[in-house]
């Protein structure tokens, strides 16, 4: 297996979806002449040309409504915003009007469309530019939404999103591009939306999440291990749909479960997945089920204040001891 870089693995996907299918096409601010913000569609503009590759101005919602308008006329977009929190000024397109149409039509008119950017918090970017928008998209019935944690999860996801006939808010760890990891060299590699992936094996408990958060939650794994703790470490892959069988499994092997995410606690994705198991597997429960997440506040600036209110591996270890009465 070849290893790349998260970008390198969205680019390899979005080039290979353009090359199998002339429908794809991708556009967004700065994709085409300057590659990308992040340089995910480094060599697209001279690969594909710029009726496939297009700059778009400043105008989330006024592109966010191209997209949309294309995928009803039968093409396949694929939408790059900056950063989904950016992305807030196109929500009308994307709830409004990509995740409804298919329901409002009668089934007539499919939304072949991917909004796809980095998402959550970076570093020192402040309280308008650090947030995890994941749960704004999950509540709307008609979206789906992935949020890959390693190089070969965003390939092959971002294949199966450009592929599915739904809309897809494809949502990328901010501070995952320059992540390498291994990335399966077999042709077409695709990964089915909906599918859960056990990024680590342990019987003691289970520590649930998705997005950048996976990478947290192993480093709580691996500190749990020296004190003899063994975690089950599940990566949803994507939030909507759920798979529901996979975290299940889990919460039966273990009884016990801590969900870890970047969001706010408030209605967040935690919250739907500790519903999920409490009505699913109420009996399966040793201990109450305990949630990490970021501090209910908008994200500070102060780099002292943002340690402490994003979640951390220290805060994940101290949830799973705590779960586990020691």
């Amino acid at each position: 297996m070849a290893e790349i870089t998260y970008r390198e693995a969205l680019g390899e996907a979005l080039a290979e979806e353009m090359e199998r299918d002339p429908a794809v096409f991708l556009m967004g601010e700065e994709v085409a002449e300057y590659d990308g913000a992040y340089k995910v569609s480094r060599g697209l503009l001279d690969r594909f040309g710029e009726r496939r590759v297009v700059d778009t101005p400043i105008s989330e919602l006024g592109f966010g409504g191209l997209g949309v308008g294309a995928a009803m006329a039968g093409l396949r977009p694929v939408v790059e915003f900056m950063t989904f929190n950016f992305a807030f000024l196109a929500i009308d397109q994307v709830i409004n009007h990509a995740a409804k149409m298919h329901y409002m039509s009668a089934g007539r008119l499919p939304v072949p469309i991917v909004f796809r950017g980095p998402n959550g918090a970076a570093l020192q970017l402040s309280a308008q530019h650090s947030q995890a928008c994941e749960t704004y998209y999950a509540h709307a019935p008609g979206c789906k939404v992935v949020t890959p944690a390693t190089p070969a999860d965003a390939k092959g996801l971002l294949k199966a999103a450009i592929r599915d006939d739904d809309p897809v808010a494809f949502m990328e760890g901010e501070l995952l591009y320059n992540v390498r990891g291994e990335v399966p060299d077999t042709d077409d590699f695709v990964i089915p939306l909906g599918m859960a992936d056990l990024k680590r094996e342990g019987a003691d408990l289970s520590i649930v999440t998705h997005g950048k958060s996976v990478h947290v939650a192993l480093q709580a794994a691996a500190a749990l291990a020296k004190e003899g703790i063994e975690a089950d470490v599940l990566d949803l892959r994507s939030v909507r749909p759920l798979d529901v069988d996979a975290i299940m499994r889990t919460v039966a092997k273990t009884n016990r479960v801590v969900y870890l995410e970047e969001g706010w606690p408030y209605a967040g994705v935690g919250a739907q997945i500790v519903t999920l198991i409490q009505e699913e597997a109420f009996d399966d429960l040793d201990a109450p089920i305990l949630r990490v997440t970021q501090a209910d506040v908008p994200m500070p600036y102060a780099k002292n204040l943002e340690n402490v209110a994003k979640p951390s591996a220290a805060r994940v270890v101290a949830a799973c001891r705590k779960t586990l009465y020691r």
